[in-house]
């Protein structure tokens, strides 16, 4: 039991990292730069940890430039206000993204440009043989570990982890919790220590300063992801452009 317990934290927590530090931060807002090394250690590094649910950075930062210029209007590839239920937000967010993936439509200018590419690991990671074989293989630690058949539950979960965050923060983010400040769109702040999802449920600040690597803004608020850049950038493994 302890085995696939540590496995789901630990697949969770990197997973999540890296869709907020590498994905979101860097592809999408672009919070700090990095040497063509580091740059292509992460990017191998989120394909290692989301897996069977792999997200392309160019894909990823396309929608969420959307998100952010269309908060919560009809043009808002992902807002809680526009789709019955998550599972309906998640699918038009699917769709969108497929279709700027694989290249059947064309994004507008002002969001197709300045953000990490590797075409043959994202081509590769969009195959069905990488999302099977990753799915087969966290498959197989379940079969050799699991030792209670709840533990089994916990197995969805490993194959569209990528996009269970997603639906989390773009669901909760834009429904539930408090707000700083006066916006035109809905976005919130649903807790004040977001240590489950690394700081992206400050939906309200960030939509505020989206600019600003430390998505916490208030005395006791927490983004976990913060300390993190800020060594990483004392070490100069990225060198952040934004400290207001």
């Amino acid at each position: 039991m302890v085995v696939i317990l540590v496995f789901f934290v630990v697949h969770w927590y990197l997973s999540l990292f890296c869709q907020s530090f590498f994905l979101h931060r860097y592809a999408a807002h672009k919070m700090f730069t990095m040497s063509k090394f580091w740059e292509r250690f992460f990017f191998m590094l989120t394909y290692l940890s989301q897996g069977s649910s792999f997200l392309s950075p160019r894909g990823y930062a396309i929608l969420h430039r959307m998100h952010h210029a269309y908060s919560d209007t009809e043009k808002d590839p992902h807002s809680p206000h526009y789709s019955t239920n998550v599972f309906s937000m998640m699918w038009k967010t699917k769709t969108i993204y497929s279709n700027y993936v694989q290249r059947r439509v064309e994004p507008e200018k002002q969001f197709n440009r300045n953000f990490p590419e590797w075409p043959a690991l994202e081509r590769f990671g969009d195959t069905w043989v990488s999302r099977i074989g990753w799915i087969a293989a966290y498959t197989t630690v379940y079969a050799v570990f699991a030792s209670s058949w709840w533990l089994w539950l916990l197995l969805p979960a490993h194959f569209l982890m990528g996009p269970i965050h997603g639906a989390i923060v773009n669901w909760s983010g834009h429904k539930y919790g408090y707000r700083n400040f006066d916006s035109t769109d809905k976005s919130r702040n649903t807790f004040v220590w977001d240590l489950f999802l690394f700081g992206e449920l400050f939906q309200n600040n960030h939509h505020h300063r989206p600019n600003r690597p430390n998505f916490a803004m208030r005395w006791f608020e927490i983004d976990p992801t913060y300390p993190v850049m800020k060594v990483l950038d004392m070490f100069h493994v990225i060198r952040l452009r934004h400290e207001s």
